[in-house]
């Protein structure tokens, strides 16, 4: 995620860090060279693009794509923006249990707890990013029994046994108990909501349609504007190129807000203030907060 103050004008005209435009530049290089085509084209034989046929087709279906764009947009944001909250849930909930864990059990058994709120992080945050779970969470919780399909969601199994084993022993009172099995419970939720939104994207189909478009709407302008603007059509036709290809590009990394582009979300960055959050309540020497890499806080 890109973590900045708003730029001053040059800057922000310059700016590349966190910008669309490396993504979408072949993109604008293979429309500019259309439109000079098209432009070339209209002065050997100006008969071929009539300036009666005006831009009113274009201005048209420019209307409707921009709102295509923005419904589409709006939805990948939103799939971000859920993302977001549910992980700031998780770092909410284990600074409930990093509170009261220590309070209720012995200080052994609540560090081995605690210690599987990390490992719990660290396997969420792994298997998200598909890398290696099971080598996640085994680093964080050695011991822990990982031969299932899901290893984060086995700590939590792990947490909830050994709770409900304290209290069968007199350990814990069946109402603390209930306390912090609906903190394992809100974890849990965090874990499915977030598989959730992994694992479905939009549907493929407002991809490919706006995809089309914006490439069919871009190569045709030249056409309609090349009559009235001559060589400044290709400028006009980038601007509009790059609004288009931007927010179609914009709306692919926010539609994904788990992977590894800038605009993603700081799952390095969460994960760590999780660490953070359970070594302080071991009383332990705490990590640093990871600091943004060039405004980039991964």
């Amino acid at each position: 995620m890109i973590v900045r103050t708003r730029p001053n004008l040059l800057t922000l005209l310059f700016t590349l860090r966190g910008s669309i435009l490396p993504r979408v530049a072949p993109k604008l290089a293979g429309i500019v060279a259309v439109s000079c085509a098209v432009v070339w084209a209209e002065s050997r034989w100006p008969e071929l693009f009539p300036v009666t046929a005006g831009v009113t087709p274009f201005t048209v279906v420019g209307l409707a794509l921009s709102i295509f764009l923005s419904f589409r947009n709006n939805a990948c944001y939103e799939r971000w923006w859920e993302a977001r909250k549910h992980w700031g849930n998780l770092i909410g909930e284990v600074r409930n249990l990093a509170r009261i864990l220590p309070a209720l059990l012995p200080e052994r058994e609540a560090a081995r707890q605690l210690r599987r709120l990390s490992a719990f992080a660290h396997g969420l945050h792994a298997r998200l990013r598909a890398l290696d779970e099971a080598a996640a969470v085994g680093r964080m919780s050695p011991g822990s029994d990982l031969s299932g399909p899901n290893p984060t969601d086995s700590i939590l199994g792990a947490i909830t046994r050994d709770l409900a084993a304290l209290m069968r022993a007199g350990g814990l009172s069946d109402i603390q108990f209930g306390i912090l099995e609906a903190r394992i419970e809100a974890l849990s939720g965090v874990h499915t909501a977030c598989e959730r939104l992994a694992n479905t994207p939009l549907p493929f189909a407002y991809t490919l349609l706006v995809y089309r478009t914006a490439w069919l709407y871009c190569l045709l302008l030249p056409v309609g504007l090349t009559g009235s603007l001559g060589w400044a059509t290709p400028v006009v036709v980038a601007l509009v190129a790059y609004t288009f290809f931007g927010l179609d590009a914009l709306g692919d990394e926010l539609e994904e807000p788990f992977g590894t582009e800038p605009n993603d979300l700081p799952l390095d960055a969460m994960v760590r203030a999780v660490d953070r959050i359970v070594h302080h309540a071991l009383g332990e020497p705490m990590p640093d907060a990871l600091a943004p890499d060039g405004y980039w806080l991964r």
